[in-house]
């Protein structure tokens, strides 16, 4: 049973890209083709000084079937989910808010109140709170939530702009780095353009004279010279660096913004959210389904929790590089930056970190925990994948196990409905199948 304490998919200024990891994923359950439809195909990260380049990450030779940024608004992004949802039979309660939880064990029962203002009892095994920062579940679960707010607030807003004549419409996001402050743009569908700054601390939500004034004293080429025609959305928000301590307690599990948030650098935080419900959706798949012994559950939070901690101290330093305005340490930043430009593999690094690409569980003494390039493993759904050298003899299941063979691997891998290489161990307690 999902509950959504909204009526809609609410619109505003929120998650604005999709990274290649996520698309990765969401081609699983037969989604980013249609996503990739609704917005625009961008090239990658840029950091400029006004009008001087400084270091480009792009996307272009990035190792995976989806080499590009995928520009679109968090809305649209909601509205294709539930609509998949919808047509594999699932349905989203709206207007529902939870009221309270306790342990019914081996469940846990949850307090609801409909769009009517009715009281309903509900009783599940599992609970999965992906109600953002503010979370209720991870309130009521008591599990607590360290981390600190840096005094900065930012400024965004989703704008229709008119851009001078000159050469096609660049969709990389940009970082322009200025003495005024830092400037995030990016491409919208629509002739929208995704604005993000740092700004002093004030009124929350920057009306259409803050945004032009930021477009003409911190960016670049010809965003100095751009016709602001109308704010399409704004808000403001002081960021938060927090990690939950723990994703799991008892039967109840965090996800999203509910159990990690962290500045807007990047594009990380929905992308990471949903790698979240990649991980435990298969787990509980599989342990409700009586495939799995329920202890697979408790790696949830030991692999997830760990990749939102390095996912904070990255988009953290991202931060604190960005916003420096001391006009020595800023030259001194802007000219490493430009010499960093110059050493091979540093920014196909940077891109492959950005892209998520890098993101894994193991300990590099085997390929367990690592991604697996979907180009070779092809998964569909919850669906397992034996990835083995040509000639080897597999047998599918179907619907839980598909077979490939292909001459990029020497020796079997399994590979998890998430995409990432299996102990062998638990592929053959799962499938009793030796590797």
């Amino acid at each position: 049973m999902i509950i959504d304490s909204k009526p809609a998919a609410a619109p505003g200024t929120k998650a604005a890209a999709i990274q290649p990891r996520t698309l990765e994923y969401l081609d699983r359950i037969g989604l980013s083709e249609t996503l990739i439809g609704d917005g625009l195909r961008g090239g990658g990260f840029a950091v400029v000084e006004r009008d001087r380049p400084l270091v480009r990450m792009s996307y272009e030779s990035i190792a995976s079937p989806y080499p590009f940024l995928l520009l679109i608004g968090q809305q649209q992004t909601e509205v294709r989910l539930a609509e998949r949802l919808e047509a594999l039979g699932g349905y989203i309660h709206r207007s529902a808010t939870l009221l309270d939880l306790h342990d019914d064990f081996p469940s846990t029962a949850a307090t609801i109140v409909d769009a009517d203002g009715m009281v309903h009892a509900v009783t599940a095994r599992y609970v999965a709170g992906c109600d953002g920062v503010h979370s209720t579940v991870r309130r009521l679960t008591g599990i607590e939530f360290p981390g600190d707010a840096p005094e900065a607030l930012f400024a965004l807003a989703d704008i229709v702009v008119d851009i001078p004549d000159g050469p096609e419409p660049d969709l990389d996001t940009t970082f322009s780095l200025s003495p005024h402050g830092m400037l995030i743009t990016s491409a919208l569908p629509g002739n929208q353009l995704r604005v993000v700054a740092g700004v002093p601390l004030g009124p929350p939500a920057p009306d259409a004279a803050a945004v032009a004034d930021l477009l003409r004293t911190r960016g670049g080429g010809r965003l100095r010279d751009a016709k602001l025609e109308s704010v399409v959305s704004s808000s403001g928000y002081q960021v938060q660096q927090r990690v939950a301590a723990t994703l799991r307690r008892g039967n109840t599990f965090l996800l999203g913004d509910a159990a990690h948030t962290h500045s807007p650098a990047g594009g990380q935080g929905m992308n990471t959210g949903i790698q979240d419900a990649a991980n435990l959706g298969w787990k509980l798949h599989h342990v409700l389904t009586g495939r799995a012994p329920a202890e697979v559950l408790d790696s949830y939070d030991a692999e997830r929790r760990p990749a939102a901690a390095g996912l904070i101290a990255f988009t953290s330093q991202l931060m604190q590089i960005a916003t420096i305005t001391e006009p020595g340490s800023a030259e001194l930043r802007n000219n490493m930056l430009r010499a960093v430009a110059d050493v091979p593999g540093v920014t196909d690094f940077l891109a492959t970190k950005l892209s998520q690409l890098d993101i894994g569980y193991g300990d590099g003494s085997s390929d367990s925990g690592n991604r697996v390039d979907p180009r070779i493993s092809q998964p569909r759904g919850l669906a397992w994948t034996l990835v083995t050298p040509p000639g080897t003899d597999v047998t599918p299941i179907d619907g839980e196990l598909t077979a490939t063979a292909t001459s990029e691997v020497d020796h079997p891998v399994a590979v998890r409905p998430d995409g990432i290489a299996a102990d062998p161990a638990l592929f053959t307690t799962l499938f009793g199948i030796d590797l």
